[in-house]
């Protein structure tokens, strides 16, 4: 007995050690570095694992691997895309802030902004599911939907049951879905799906054996287009859950966008690109861009971003939101794990006099998240920040406003794992109106809230602290 115990803890020790030297080796954030050799030397066998499960070098390998095999069709479409969208159109009409913003969020994220969208703004999941189904039944050549999570409940089935209806009137019906997200979904349920004629894909399989996978590297996007003309993306899933069907979880609220116009092109070229890298099959005929008319008046600038790209492309977009704002920030998300650039940001802006609000649930399916936030609440509380726990049902949106001019939607979290590991799309919306209206919303979700003060949170008990603390620790990795 003694001997398999001391073999067990030499191979323990020789993995944390290979821990130690691989993290020593990336020279990657500290923060990150500190966690994963704290989680290998403190918890014996389950840490080493984890980080062979979830390292950020897997990440890096299965995102390289994306982004060559991407390469090709993006090269492919990019001219059609290009040459419909009017993308050398100038953006002298935008104010020079915004302007700034746009630049470089389209040096990062390859996708300009373009006039001539109409923007139609969800925060109601029956509403949003409504419209979806709207445009669904229209369809006439091909349908495109990527989604998180898909559940195999009434609402999973409504819409699986639509697809099946448009695949057999002869519609194009083509479903990527992320095999985390989706984990508990059958063949059984999909497979009326696949006898219709549509296609079913997997983002990044789970398979152990294979030298590239990563549990870490997941599509958190949700995208529909229509016949390359009408798109929708946001926070919402397919599920009962998401439309406040389930008690526990009820109210649900999440913010849901619908472009048609140019910008719909964009989200078709994400999930073309996307469905490539799952599949090997190409999408780029013409059929699938269509030259666009405008519907409307809003600029919309669509924004993937994920770890294949060279640079962080969404926290270089926040903090110079952040940072370019004069009169108000507004931020409402599930899950505010602020890293230190996005710290400074929001500090900054509360020194400049901006009014700085951020809206986050009490209810949550990561506990360990809520509490890695609230150790940062007292140095933005202290900086003037007002921060606001909801605690009447589950806060899903992921918005974010500035000086009611400029704003964001979509499907990335305020944490290191939208930042850092998973794939995510945003719209980014220069638009006064629009911006003023989801500006007023997060303040009703405000309103219905409590406000975090600093004499509460220098009242807090000390195994709570200790709780936030731990929970800190592990921060970058959330």
């Amino acid at each position: 007995m003694s001997y398999v115990w001391t073999t067990a803890l030499t191979i323990n020790y020789l993995a944390a050690l290979g821990v130690v030297v691989s993290v020593l080796r990336r020279r990657k954030e500290p923060g990150s570095m500190v966690a994963w050799v704290f989680a290998a030397m403190l918890f014996p066998f389950l840490g080493p694992l984890a980080y062979w499960l979830f390292s950020a070098d897997r990440v890096v390998w299965s995102a390289r691997r994306r982004r060559r095999r991407v390469a090709r069709i993006v090269h492919l479409i990019r001219e059609r895309v290009e040459r419909h969208t009017g993308v050398h159109r100038s953006d002298d009409a935008l104010p020079a802030d915004l302007r700034n913003i746009e630049r470089m969020a389209r040096h990062l994220a390859r996708f300009p902004a373009t006039p001539g969208n109409d923007v139609r703004v969800y925060d109601e999941a029956n509403e949003t599911y409504a419209a979806i189904e709207e445009a669904l039944r229209t369809a006439q050549r091909h349908i495109h939907l990527e989604y998180y999570i898909w559940n195999a409940d009434d609402t999973g089935r409504q819409f699986r049951d639509l697809l099946i209806e448009k695949a057999r009137q002869g519609v194009e019906v083509r479903l990527l879905l992320d095999s985390v997200g989706c984990f508990g979904l059958s063949r059984r349920f999909l497979a009326p799906l696949r006898a219709a004629g549509a296609e079913v894909a997997w983002f990044m399989p789970l398979r152990p054996t294979s030298r590239r996978w990563s549990l870490h590297l997941r599509n958190h996007r949700k995208i529909v287009v229509v016949d390359g003309a009408v798109a929708f993306t946001g926070s919402q899933n397919i599920g009962d859950e998401y439309r406040g069907r389930l008690a526990r979880l009820s109210p649900w609220y999440d913010t849901h966008l619908r472009v048609s116009g140019p910008a719909a092109l964009f989200l078709q070229e994400v999930f073309v690109e996307d469905w490539y890298f799952a599949t090997r099959r190409e999408l780029s005929d013409d059929a699938y861009f269509p030259a666009p008319t405008e519907q409307g008046s809003s600029w919309v600038q669509i924004l993937p971003t994920g770890p294949d790209q060279p640079v962080n492309t969404l926290e270089q977009v926040v903090f110079a939101t952040a940072a370019a704002a004069t009169h108000t920030l507004r931020i409402a998300t599930p899950y505010f794990v602020p890293h230190a650039a996005l710290r400074t940001a929001l500090t900054h802006a509360c020194y400049r006099g901006v009014e700085v609000d951020i809206v986050v649930p009490t209810r949550t399916d990561a506990p360990l998240a809520l509490w890695a936030g609230r150790s940062f609440y007292e140095e933005i509380v202290s900086a003037g920040a007002g921060v606001y726990e909801f605690d009447h049902g589950v806060l899903h949106s992921k918005t974010f406003t500035i000086d009611d001019r400029w704003c964001m939607i979509g499907s990335a979290n305020m944490d290191a794992r939208s930042f850092r590991l998973n794939f995510e799309i945003s719209a980014l919306i220069y638009d006064e109106q629009v911006a003023r209206g989801l500006s007023d919303s997060i303040q009703i979700h405000c309103a219905r809230s409590r406000r975090i003060t600093l004499d509460g949170l220098r009242s807090t008990s000390l195994p709570q602290k200790l709780l936030e603390g731990g929970a800190r620790l592990f921060s970058p990795l959330v």
